[in-house]
């Protein structure tokens, strides 16, 4: 695993539909100003800065180098990354394996997506991504394709709406507590099943909107982090596992099809050591778009049996106080700038490990996960303990 390696600042903006006071660069410099303050640090105590949004979704190029006066990259290593809806978690996956090879003692990730400016242009992405005669006609973006999962799910658990409902009612609940929180309107039960339909049986309560927003993190080598305020967030593991198939095969009864969630799980609870995720995991934010994958994901990260997410939901486990509590910040069904929220994920869950959750703080964490999604069935797993 290389060198030790600690997250010992995080920053946010506070995120919206749109942020037209300001550029992009100066978007990514609020974020990045928060995360040094967090930790104490100045942009001369960075070693290197690792950036990434979209980009290719949305039609532009060389989002590494033109903000540069954002991130503070100038006169420095910089690296970019570009996974799609993984991003975020992809850029704390990159900076922590650079950390941790020694290579540097402090390295910035820097996620950020102002949607507002896209004109439409990551669904036209997303949409052209698919097989062009088999899939792309039944496809409307991230939406359709989350719905054809969840009709599945539904069907064979026969999943009551309301159970998914519950989900969405506790994300706006804890995002109320969250000032950097897009979303932070409480909804009823049914409010959201009384909410249009986008594509059965996601309605738009169901749905995690599209955000305008940029996030930071600092990580650090044992001696970088011994310079900094607060407590470090150790990361114990990281995983990532995706694969590209048909939308037909990604079925539980497919042969062909592997939950590429559970096996990034499975790698890195061997990392961590866990083998009772319920009760060695102290808080989780996970990347989930949509009510639906919610209740699944749960499944697929072994807080609960298959078919069991809605009634775990139902009981209050997942709320802040329960079992364990899953997404405090209110999670991406509140808040999405998509490049920025993996890394969003990561953010929160040090967040809670250092002790500076304020109203959304879940008592007692010293244990916590975040997760990445994006296409392709693309999953990524941090697990962060207070304990070096």
């Amino acid at each position: 695993m290389g060198y030790p390696v600690a997250i010992i600042g995080t920053g946010q903006t506070y995120h919206c539909s749109r942020r037209q006071d300001v550029s992009i660069p100066e978007m990514i410099r609020e974020a990045v100003d928060r995360a040094l303050a967090n930790a104490g640090l100045s942009n001369r105590d960075v070693d290197a800065v690792i950036i990434g949004n979209m980009e290719h979704f949305e039609g532009i190029n060389l989002s590494d180098l033109w903000p540069v006066e954002g991130s503070g990259a100038f006169g420095k290593p910089g690296m970019k990354v570009a996974t799609g809806g993984c991003t975020g978690s992809s850029l704390a996956i990159a900076a922590y394996y650079v950390v941790a090879s020694g290579l540097y003692n402090r390295v910035m990730a820097v996620g950020w997506e102002m949607l507002s400016a896209s004109a439409g242009e990551t669904t036209t992405g997303i949409v052209t991504a698919f097989d062009p005669i088999y899939e792309r006609s039944t496809l409307a973006g991230a939406i359709s394709a989350l719905a054809i999962v969840a009709c599945e799910y539904v069907e064979k658990y026969k999943i009551p709406l309301e159970q998914a409902a519950l989900a969405m009612v506790k994300a706006r609940a804890n995002a109320a507590r969250n000032p950097h929180a897009h979303l932070r309107k409480p909804v009823t039960v049914e409010e959201v099943l009384a909410s249009p339909m986008l594509s059965y049986p996601i309605r738009l309560l169901d749905m995690c909107p599209t955000s305008d927003g940029a996030c930071a993190v600092i990580f650090a080598t044992e001696e970088g982090a011994r310079k900094s305020a607060g407590r470090p967030a150790w990361v114990q593991a990281v995983a990532s596992c995706h694969n590209h198939t048909y939308l037909g095969d990604t079925f539980s009864g497919s042969v062909t099809y592997k939950n590429t969630l559970q096996e990034a799980a499975r790698l890195a609870y061997k990392q961590a050591g866990i083998t009772r995720p319920q009760a060695e995991i102290d808080v989780a934010e996970i990347y989930s778009p949509c009510t639906y994958a919610e209740l699944q994901w749960l499944e697929d990260l072994g807080f609960c049996g298959p078919g069991e997410g809605g009634r775990f939901v139902e009981s209050g486990a997942t709320e802040i106080g329960g079992k364990i509590p899953v997404n405090p910040s209110g999670g991406v069904m509140c808040t999405n700038p998509i490049g920025a929220t993996g890394l969003i994920r990561v953010a929160e869950a040090a967040i809670q490990i250092r002790g500076e959750g304020g109203d959304r703080q879940a008592p007692g964490v010293r244990t916590a996960m975040a997760t990445g999604f994006g296409g392709s069935f693309w999953n990524e797993i941090l697990i962060l303990s207070s304990q070096r």
